[in-house]
C-alpha cells in the first residue's frame, strides 16, 4: 500500500509494534480538538496525531491548529503509546498516537456543504451534487473496495481456473428488436443512428460462432428507462457465454463463481442453490423473484371453499383459471393497525383490480370476518387448520383469475413484511443470503397493449424447452423457455438462457411469432447459418449483487458516480444543452416546445 508514494504508512496500519518509529502520514483532517490533537484519515483508517505544544514547534502547532476540517496534510512524527487509560479499543490504531514533529498543509479545504461522517443525514441530491466528497465516507470506500475485490476474484475464477476469454465488445451498435428502450447516438450519416447496447447479447453469441468457446466481460450496459432504487440508465453486468453447454452447466458455473468470489466477512454460501419453476414461484409467492427468507406463502383454498355458499367465491371458481388463495400474516392483530389493513386492501384494488377480504383469529380461537356467516362451525375450524392460523393472525383472502390473485397476494406479502418489520417483528435478516434458481419461464407473453400479439418473455434469442419444441409451431403460448433467473433475497441478480442456434428457428420466432422485421438482425441470422454451435450464457447484475451483499438501500451506493433517480448527473449537470452549430454535422435540429423557447430567450 505504500509502494511508489511518499508516505511511510497509511493512517490505518500503525500498531504498538511501530512504537518508536518515525513515520510520514498523508491524509485529511477529520477532527481537531482545541489545538491539542487531530485525527488524520485516509482510505484505510484513522490515526490520532498529537499537536506539539513546545515553543520549538510553534509553527507546527499553528499550522495544524488552524487547518480547516478536510484539509489535506502531511505529518511526520514519532509513533508513541497512548497514555494509560486513553486507549481506544474501537479504533484499530487506538493503542498508539503520532507525536507530530513536522507538518505541511498540502491543500486547505473551504466550508463543506455537509460533514464527512456516515452518521450525518444528507439528502441524496446533495450527495450526488458533491459525489467526490461523499466518496470520502467509510461506507462508500468500503463498498467500492469490496466491489473491486469481488470482481478480481471473479476474473481469477473465470479466466485463470476455467479458461474464459475476457473480450470487450462495441458500445456503438444498432437497435435490437424487443426488450428495453435503447439510447440513440447520432452519426454523421443523414438519418442514421447508433444504439447503445442494453447488453452485449448479439456479440457474445457471435463470439461463440467465432469459436472462442468461453467468453466473459465486465460489461457496461445502457437502458433508456426511469431509474429505480435497483436500476440505473447505465449499469454493469458480469456477462458470460459458453459453447456446448446446457442449463445445468451454466448453473454449476455461476454457483462456483459466487462461492469463489464471496467475501469472507459475509459468511459462506451453500451450493447447489435450490430451484423452482416459474409456475411454482407464482403460485407460492406471487412473483417470479421470491424472497424465501420468510414464510407467509400463498395457500390455495379453492377446493375447501368450493362447497361454500359464498357468492364471490363461486363466481371466481366458475371461470377456467379461477382460484381462491390466501396469505396468513403472523401476529397481524398485534403488529398491524386498522389503517394498515385498509392500505393493503386498497393497494390490491388500485394496482391489481383485486378485492381482498381479511379474516382475524381472535384470542378465543374464533374467526372474525364477513365470511363467517357463510360458514358453519365445523367449516370455520377446518379453515383455521387449512390456513394454519394461530391467535392474533390475520389472513388476507382473494378470489379471481389465477395470475392476478397470485400477483396481488405476492405484493401484499411483501408489503405486510415491511409493515411487520417497521412495527418491530424481525422477519428478513439482511445478513442471511437465500439464493434461488427460477426456471421454466414461458417463452412468450401476450403484449399488454394488445393481448392478441406476443412478445418475448425475456429476449427473442432464447431457445424453447426441448419438451415444448413442437408447440412452437402450433401453439407458441404454451411453450416454456430454456431461460433461468438467479434470485437473491427477493431480487433478481442474474438471468440467462440457452440460445437458439438454428437460423431457421430464429427466423421463425422473429417473423412468424413476434412479427418483427428480421432484416434488423440479418447479420446474426446469416452467422447462424455458418455452423453455429449450441451455446448459452448468463449475465449477473453486478451493481445489484454488491448492493445486496453490503445491505445498501440503493445500487447508487455501490457505484462511484451514479445517476440520480431521474437519470441525471447532478455533479456535472448532464444531460446538457448543445449549441445548434454543434448539432449541424449530425443533421439534427431541436424543435423546442413554445414555453421552453420563451424560457431560453429570457
Amino acid at each position: 500500500l505504500n509502494s511508489f508514494v511518499a508516505r511511510t504508512n497509511t493512517c490505518g496500519e500503525l500498531r504498538s509494534a511501530h512504537v518508536g518509529q518515525e513515520v510520514t502520514l498523508y491524509g485529511w483532517v477529520q477532527y481537531q480538538r482545541q489545538g491539542l490533537f487531530l485525527v488524520l484519515r485516509d482510505f484505510q483508517g484513522l490515526t490520532q496525531v498529537i499537536i506539539p505544544q513546545d515553543e520549538a514547534h510553534s509553527h507546527v502547532k499553528k499550522l495544524l491548529s488552524d487547518a480547516p476540517l478536510e484539509s489535506v496534510v502531511r505529518v511526520t512524527g514519532i509513533v508513541s503509546p497512548r497514555p494509560p487509560g486513553q486507549e481506544n479499543p474501537k479504533m484499530p490504531t487506538g493503542d498508539i498516537e503520532v507525536k507530530a514533529e513536522t507538518a505541511e498543509i498540502l491543500n486547505s479545504c473551504k466550508k463543506l456543504p455537509f460533514e464527512i461522517k456516515d452518521f450525518i443525514k444528507k439528502s441524496e441530491a446533495l450527495r450526488m451534487q458533491y459525489r467526490y466528497l461523499d466518496l470520502r465516507s467509510f461506507q462508500l470506500q468500503y463498498n467500492l473496495r469490496l466491489r473491486s475485490r469481488i470482481v478480481m476474484r471473479m476474473r481469477e475464477y473465470l479466466c485463470n481456473l476455467h479458461g474464459f476469454v475476457d473480450v470487450e465488445t462495441p458500445t456503438l451498435f444498432k437497435r435490437t428488436p424487443g426488450g428495453a428502450k435503447e439510447f440513440l447516438v447520432p452519426s454523421r450519416e443523414v438519418g442514421k443512428f447508433y444504439s447503445l447496447p442494453q447488453s452485449p447479447q448479439q456479440f457474445k453469441q457471435l463470439l461463440m460462432i467465432g469459436g472462442l468457446d468461453r467468453y466473459f466481460q465486465v460489461a457496461r450496459c445502457y437502458r433508456d428507462e426511469g431509474s429505480r432504487p435497483d436500476r440505473q440508465p447505465e449499469f454493469t453486468q458480469i456477462d458470460i457465454e459458453m459453447s456446448f453447454v446446457d442449463q445445468a452447466g451454466i448453473q454449476r458455473l455461476i454457483e462456483g463463481l459466487l462461492q469463489y468470489s464471496w467475501p469472507e466477512e459475509r459468511g459462506s454460501i451453500t451450493t447447489p442453490f435450490p430451484s423452482m419453476t416459474y409456475e411454482e414461484a407464482l403460485a407460492d409467492y406471487g412473483t417470479d423473484k421470491p424472497d424465501t427468507r420468510f414464510g407467509m406463502k400463498i395457500v390455495d383454498i379453492s377446493d375447501f371453499l368450493r362447497r361454500s355458499d359464498i357468492r364471490f367465491v363461486q363466481n371466481a371458481l366458475s371461470y377456467p383459471r379461477g382460484t381462491v388463495k390466501a396469505i396468513c400474516i403472523p401476529q397481524g392483530v398485534r403488529y398491524l393497525k386498522n389503517k394498515d389493513l385498509e392500505s393493503l386492501k386498497e393497494s390490491a384494488k388500485s394496482r391489481f383490480n383485486q378485492e381482498v377480504v381479511e379474516i382475524i383469529c381472535k384470542p378465543d380461537g374464533s374467526m372474525k370476518s364477513m365470511l363467517t356467516k357463510f360458514l358453519g362451525e365445523r367449516q370455520r375450524s377446518e379453515l383455521v387448520q387449512v390456513l394454519n392460523m394461530e391467535v392474533d393472525d390475520v389472513v388476507l383472502l382473494a378470489a379471481g383469475e389465477h395470475k392476478r390473485v397470485c400477483s396481488a397476494l405476492g405484493s401484499l406479502r411483501l408489503q405486510s413484511a415491511d409493515l411487520l418489520e417497521a412495527a418491530g417483528l424481525a422477519l428478513r435478516d439482511p445478513t442471511d443470503f437465500h439464493f434461488l434458481w427460477v426456471v421454466d419461464f414461458p417463452l412468450f407473453l401476450p403484449k399488454e397493449e394488445n393481448p392478441t400479439e406476443l412478445e418475448s418473455a425475456h429476449h427473442p434469442f432464447t431457445a424453447p424447452h426441448p419438451s415444448d419444441a413442437s408447440l412452437l409451431y402450433s401453439d407458441p403460448t404454451k411453450v416454456r423457455s430454456q431461460h433461468y433467473d438467479l434470485v437473491l433475497n427477493g431480487s433478481e441478480i442474474g438471468g440467462g438462457s440457452i440460445r437458439i442456434h438454428s437460423a431457421e428457428q430464429q427466423r421463425f420466432v422473429l417473423e412468424k411469432v413476434l412479427k418483427e422485421d428480421s432484416e434488423v438482425l440479418s447479420h446474426l441470422l446469416e452467422a447462424l447459418e455458418f455452423g453455429a454451435p449450441p451455446h448459452g450464457g448468463i449475465a449477473l447484475g453486478l451493481d445489484r449483487l454488491i448492493s445486496l451483499i453490503v445491505d445498501a438501500p440503493s445500487i447508487r451506493d455501490v457505484i462511484a458516480f451514479p445517476k440520480s433517480f431521474r437519470g441525471r448527473d447532478l455533479m456535472g449537470n448532464a444531460p446538457d444543452y448543445i449549441a445548434p452549430e454543434e448539432l449541424e454535422p449530425y443533421h439534427i435540429q431541436v424543435s423546442w416546445p413554445l414555453e421552453e423557447k420563451e424560457a431560453k430567450k429570457s
